[in-house]
């Protein structure tokens, strides 16, 4: 889409909370994508006396099983799971943690406008607090919500309503951003007003559609259209 296009994206006059997904949306998701891709089986095959073939072949149906549930973005889970220090691991590659370009300057139009700025994050608590801190991007977001807290993933229904009832705020009076088709879904289906998905995630992988679903490749787009 072009600038044009994106002005009536969101209707910003309608949007008093930006709710965030951190994950593909604020941070780039080529630290996530290289971790479990490449990282995780690599160690865990030297754990285990596998090769890496071998690794892959353990791990993917793991992965597979428990994906948009809790315990996929749950970093004890997958330490008990594979023997692993996952926290630890996250803390040892942490130079590639770095934000999408040009979402900087959305975040700083953003607070500047004086609505409220959220997190909203199936990151387990070890992984986001990581990650903002090494960004220094926590001093943005007025909260930062993980569905951690509430024992249901974004995907699920149970998770904005309990989210909803520990922090007020009007679905109607929102604007909610991610990457994932299942949590856009969630979110719509629970009334938020304004939903738009991330078309490009991981900045070294090309962009994919997201049918159905208004979407920009980031939230840089959406500054053009600030108000």
């Amino acid at each position: 889409m072009d600038n044009l296009a994106n002005a009536h994206l969101v209707d910003w006059r309608a949007a008093d909370w930006v709710l965030l997904d951190m994950d593909g949306t604020v941070l780039d998701l080529a630290f996530d994508n290289y971790f479990w891709r490449e990282l995780v089986p690599e160690r865990y095959a030297q754990k285990h006396g596998l090769t890496l073939a071998q690794a892959n072949a353990e791990l993917a149906p793991k992965f597979t099983a428990i994906q948009h549930t809790l315990p996929w973005y749950c970093t004890d889970h997958w330490s008990a799971e594979t023997g692993l220090d996952m926290a630890g691991l996250k803390r040892e590659i942490r130079e590639r943690i770095r934000p999408i370009p040009g979402v900087e300057s959305f975040l700083r139009l953003v607070r500047r406008s004086g609505r409220q700025l959220w997190i909203v994050t199936n990151a387990h608590r070890d992984s986001w607090q990581l990650k903002l801190e090494h960004t220094g991007f926590r001093r943005y977001f007025d909260r930062v919500i993980s569905s951690h807290d509430f024992g249901h993933p974004k995907e699920d229904l149970r998770f904005w309503q309990a989210m909803r009832t520990a922090h007020e705020f009007d679905p109607k009076r929102a604007l909610f951003v991610d990457d994932s088709m299942p949590v856009l879904s969630a979110a719509e289906a629970f009334g938020i007003a304004q939903v738009i998905g991330i078309r490009k995630p991981d900045s070294g992988l090309p962009g994919r559609p997201l049918p159905a679903m208004r979407s920009v490749e980031t939230l840089a787009e959406l500054a053009a259209s600030f108000a």
